[in-house]
């Protein structure tokens, strides 16, 4: 069987790594393996060592050693002038990345849901801000789909939705849980009931509700069996709660999002019956952070219950784990946010 040539070999194995590279430029300009090594912050055991595996690499000696000092050979003055070459290369090589990673740091376009961008997300970009003050963050905040739509077209570097699954085409991790309950103005019929709504009541009762496509009407219509019955469809969540203290009607909405209007009974909550655990769960669903991947789960339970706790989600491109300021953001919201 024939060799390999040695031009055939990776040219890792057939060019010095530039530590070696940078001692000798230290050797030919200090005229001491000693004094080399003590200024690239090695033992000169170490540096001796390196230099002779570089000599055995290219066949040629590269310094003369003597009591007096260290000086190149012809052949070792010939390398040093192309090792600094080389250096020269990767310093410039070394500040273009450098470059790259300030553009980079320097934005975060974050897309979430309203419930999210509403009621989580300012405390963790005040949080990344405190970290990282020189990064402008734009936010844009829309329904569980749209935010999808943003990130898998490139227009967000990190989304956060809330649902039963992870949208096709992305990775995600679950951060927290979130409950949804059912709440009405003061004056409507069911805050003065003692029992609990039904399923097929709920089912049955026109809602206020939020607009198709958000993760609050995709949570509601799997609990339901059935698609919720539209009293009204509005695009925010805010404009929901409004038009329910008004008393237009019911509605099914994060605990997160109306927990001050519950504490001023301006909203009353109703109970809900067979209400059961989380939809989904951390592993059930979606990817590691590292991006791993993970199985679709569906609504789990026993026929009957209404299951109105739903994931919330950072969602990225599959196979792209957020890095930079993503990654950071995405590190705070893993902190531990759990409501209900």
């Amino acid at each position: 069987m024939s060799t390999p040539s040695t031009s055939s070999r990776p040219i890792a194995e057939r060019v010095p790594d530039l530590g070696s590279l940078e001692l000798l430029l230290a050797v030919a300009r200090l005229g001491s393996l000693g004094r080399a090594a003590r200024e690239l912050g090695i033992t000169q055991p170490a540096a001796s060592g390196r230099l002779r595996g570089m000599e055995r690499m290219l066949g040629v000696a590269l310094v003369e050693r003597s009591p007096r000092g260290s000086r190149l050979t012809p052949a070792g003055a010939l390398v040093t002038d192309w090792a600094r070459r080389i250096v020269e290369a990767a310093e410039a090589f070394d500040a273009g990345a450098r470059a790259l990673r300030g553009r980079r740091d320097s934005r975060l376009r974050v897309a979430a849901s309203m419930t999210i961008a509403e009621y989580l997300l300012p405390g963790w970009l005040i949080a990344l801000r405190s970290g990282r003050p020189d990064t402008a963050v734009s936010l844009f905040a829309g329904n569980s789909a749209a935010v999808a739509e943003r990130v898998l077209v490139g227009e967000a570097d990190l989304g956060f939705v809330e649902g039963l699954e992870v949208p096709a085409g992305l990775d995600g991790a679950v951060i927290g849980h979130d409950r949804l309950v059912l709440v009405t103005a003061p004056s409507h019929p069911w805050a003065r009931r003692r029992s609990p709504v039904g399923r097929d009541e709920l089912a049955a009762t026109p809602l206020v509700l939020r607009e198709r496509g958000s993760g609050t009407r995709q949570v509601l219509d799997a609990a339901l069996s059935t698609p919720a019955r539209p009293l009204l469809e509005l695009a925010s969540t805010t404009a929901v709660k409004a038009a329910v203290v008004s008393g237009a009607g019911p509605a099914v909405l994060s605990e997160l999002a109306v927990g001050e209007e519950l504490a001023g009974r301006r909203l009353v909550e109703i109970p809900v019956e067979g209400v059961e655990g989380a939809v989904g769960g951390e592993g059930a669903t979606g990817a590691s952070v590292d991006g791993s991947g993970g199985a679709s789960g569906g609504v789990p339970g026993a026929p009957g219950a209404v299951s109105l706790r739903r994931d919330l989600r950072a969602v990225w491109p599959r196979g792209q784990r957020p890095v930079g300021p993503a990654w950071e953001l995405l590190g705070l919201t893993r902190v531990g946010v759990s409501v209900g």
